[in-house]
């Protein structure tokens, strides 16, 4: 961050303000200042059978709750559904696929440190200036953040910029020229606070969750005023 500049604002998604959906092979919801869940993967840290799997389990599983996940508004029906319900799903879904990335499939070349800390440096470089960063993990083939942008388009153009740097780095210190990183990215926009904390202690947690030495893992937390909540 720039000499005696203010860190950015950062918020919980609002349900009233703009956002932008973009499309790709996932949505993506974009909104000013609004945190945001983050996850890319190396390309070869899910087998296909796994991953093939994983997707249909789960698109049955919204169909047999009246939600269609190839609509662009599928999250917001998710977030309707009763809590117990959503519970569910977080239990059955979203810690699936998070346990399969923690099982550390492929060559999982970011454990090594010099090579994460090429991610953690990039996070970190425009920091204040382009974006909040309030907390990272990177793990041997993935890495998780929590983030904040100026605008609605901001998350998807950064998240592209260190995707492109970073893999340009590790392959020059791997001596490679392939795809290092997935296309796309996981992202959500955080909607309460609880959540928010869930996320910062999920991050934290993340390489004694999936039983990894210390050294093999990078993480970063931000400190944030014990009264300092995003309004």
């Amino acid at each position: 961050m720039s000499a005696g500049r203010q860190p950015l604002p950062f918020h919980l998604f609002d349900r009233d303000a703009e956002v932008l959906i973009v499309h790709r092979s996932l949505p993506h919801w974009g909104q000013a200042g609004a945190i945001a869940f983050v996850t890319w993967r190396t390309v070869d840290s899910m087998p296909k059978k796994v991953l093939d799997e994983w997707r249909g389990d789960r698109q049955r599983w919204l169909k047999a709750h009246g939600v269609d996940d190839r609509k662009p508004d599928w999250r917001q029906l998710l977030d309707q559904l009763d809590p117990d319900i959503r519970k569910e799903f977080l239990d059955t879904q979203w810690n699936r696929w998070h346990d399969a990335l923690d099982a550390c499939h492929g060559a999982c070349v970011l454990r090594r440190p010099k090579l994460a800390e090429v991610v953690g440096k990039s996070l970190r470089h425009f920091d204040g200036d382009r974006y909040l960063l309030l907390d990272y993990v990177v793990m041997p083939n993935h890495l998780h953040l929590l983030a904040s942008f100026p605008n609605e388009s901001a998350m998807l153009s950064q998240c592209e910029s260190w995707k492109h740097y970073t893999a340009r780095q590790i392959n020059r210190g791997l001596g490679e020229t392939s795809h290092f990183w997935q296309s796309d990215a996981f992202d959500h926009l955080v909607r309460s606070e609880k959540q928010f904390e869930f996320l910062r202690r999920y991050i934290a947690a993340n390489p004694e969750r999936a039983k990894l030495p210390p050294g093999d893992t990078l993480h970063y937390s931000r400190p944030l005023p014990q009264a300092t909540c995003p309004p």
